[in-house]
């Protein structure tokens, strides 16, 4: 079999939000750059993601408010979910979503465009298939990463399900048990249950929230409690596939017994990297237990070799934004080593588009060191604009060191905390104290005065503590 060679400055493995923005800037260094990418085209945010998940919860909210439209004296005729219309308006809003991002691929030259996986011979050299290979100077791998199903679950079974299938369909199922209570599976938890499927939410660790507060995750376990069946730390004992479904039996936290049938089981534990296929083995690499090297967040190189990694590749932060960023990171890198920059990290931002929203921004409650900051809190049951709308429910925690007085970071579930989350990370990115972030414009009535709320509970501690330093 004769094998077709190429060359090249820089490769890059993987063609998703990552691969893509390190394309373009290895590409404006002027450096002759290859892409490797195996299956479709178009972003995993786009295919399977963020964007059609907030296209389902879009849906699932609209009906939410419209059964709830009477505490305004707003009585409207029933409200009928059209499960099809729904899923028709995901995949096709989905799908255009997808084609804005295959236009760009399919600007680049097919010349630059290998298809196939790819598996490293050595440090410089790849291979794609078994007829091609590939030599080049750095590469950048941006495979990203692949929803997980436990090993415990049922094997060969058609019901058990990620986040991937959920698209797939074209009517929404009578039952489905959710595994995981982080992002995907509250989001998709919630939106699921608003639009009438019968839905039992699974976690493990106890909690029902990505946050690390403990007042905010009881306030979220509270809440959600509301509307869901959560059972936060379950035990299985026994998952069995039947013709129409999976029957669950389990022993909740109170002892006791549940035996229910589900049409679906959707895994939302986790994702993992894509690397094992990638043979790094066959590198310089030193590999942890787990298949993955050494990787710092301000370079993306992989310990001080030709190999950098971006995006969900290297479980850093797995995030659209965060991806772009590594992106430009390692394209940049890529095209100039041996000469490597280190990178400012923007300031961490999490979002969960649950109803009320979860933020974390900066600095975690758990990151941070006791007795060196104060917690400001808003609680959103007694703020006024949260209560026009009827969303008067959550709290908003803001960390502010007690020394040099700066927003350290937040935590918070409550209304319109997308917007909140911002505010705060320009805040923190700015490197504002307290003082600061409150001569800022506060306009009456808006729930961004919750967070002045937030902020002038911290100023009143502070304000206390000096009083008694000086009385001591």
């Amino acid at each position: 079999m004769k094998v077709i060679k190429h060359k090249a400055d820089v490769v890059i493995i993987g063609f998703g939000s990552a691969g893509m923005r390190a394309f373009r800037a290895a590409t404006k260094a002027g450096k002759k750059v290859l892409i490797v990418h195996d299956g479709p085209y178009g972003t995993s945010c786009a295919r399977n993601g963020c964007m059609p998940s907030k296209l389902l919860i879009a849906a699932a909210n609209a009906a939410f408010d419209a059964k709830h439209a009477e505490i305004f004296g707003v009585h409207p005729r029933e409200v009928v979910i059209d499960e099809s219309h729904v899923m028709q308006r995901v995949r096709h809003l989905r799908d255009m979503f997808v084609s804005h991002v295959l236009e760009k691929v399919e600007a680049i030259p097919e010349s630059q465009r290998i298809c196939g996986k790819a598996r490293f011979v050595s440090d410089h050299v790849i291979a794609v298939g078994d007829d091609v290979h590939i030599q080049a100077k750095t590469f950048v791998i941006a495979t990203g990463s692949t929803p997980l199903i436990p090993p415990n679950f049922p094997k060969d079974c058609d019901r058990i399900i990620t986040n991937e299938e959920v698209f797939l369909w074209d009517k929404l199922p009578k039952s489905i048990a959710i595994f995981g209570t982080g992002v995907i599976g509250m989001e998709l938890g919630q939106a699921l249950v608003r639009l009438g499927v019968r839905t039992t939410i699974f976690g493990r660790s106890g909690q029902v929230s990505s946050m690390s507060d403990p007042t905010l995750c009881t306030e979220a376990a509270r809440i959600f409690r509301q509307e869901m069946d959560i059972y936060p730390q379950p035990t299985i004992h026994s998952m069995q596939p039947e013709d129409d479904g999976v029957r669950i039996k389990f022993c909740s936290f109170d002892g006791h017994e549940h035996d229910i049938h589900y049409d679906y089981v959707l895994s939302a534990v986790g994702r993992r990297p894509n690397i094992k296929q990638l043979e790094l083995e066959n590198t310089s690499l030193t590999l942890n237990e787990r298949g993955m090297p050494l990787f710092n967040p301000e370079t993306t190189q992989c310990a001080e070799s030709n190999i950098f990694m971006a995006g969900d590749a290297n479980g850093f932060r797995s995030l659209l934004h965060e991806a772009a960023d590594e992106g430009d990171i390692a394209g940049s890198n890529a095209a100039t080593f041996p000469d490597i920059k280190k990178f400012k990290r923007k300031v961490s931002l999490g979002i969960v588009f649950t109803d009320p929203q979860m933020i974390t921004v900066g600095k975690m409650f758990a990151e941070l060191t006791a007795g060196e900051f104060v917690t400001g809190e808003m609680d959103f049951a007694r703020q006024a604009r949260a209560e026009m709308i009827n969303k008067n429910q959550g709290k908003l925690h803001v960390y502010i060191d007690k020394t040099s007085r700066r927003l350290l970071g937040a935590e918070m579930i409550g209304p319109h905390a997308e917007h909140i989350a911002h505010l705060l990370a320009w805040a923190i990115e700015m490197e504002m104290t307290l003082e600061r972030i409150l001569e800022m414009p506060f306009y009456h009535p808006t729930v961004e005065e919750g967070l002045r709320g937030s902020l002038q509970d911290a100023a009143k501690q502070l304000r206390k503590r000096e009083e008694k330093t000086v009385k001591s």
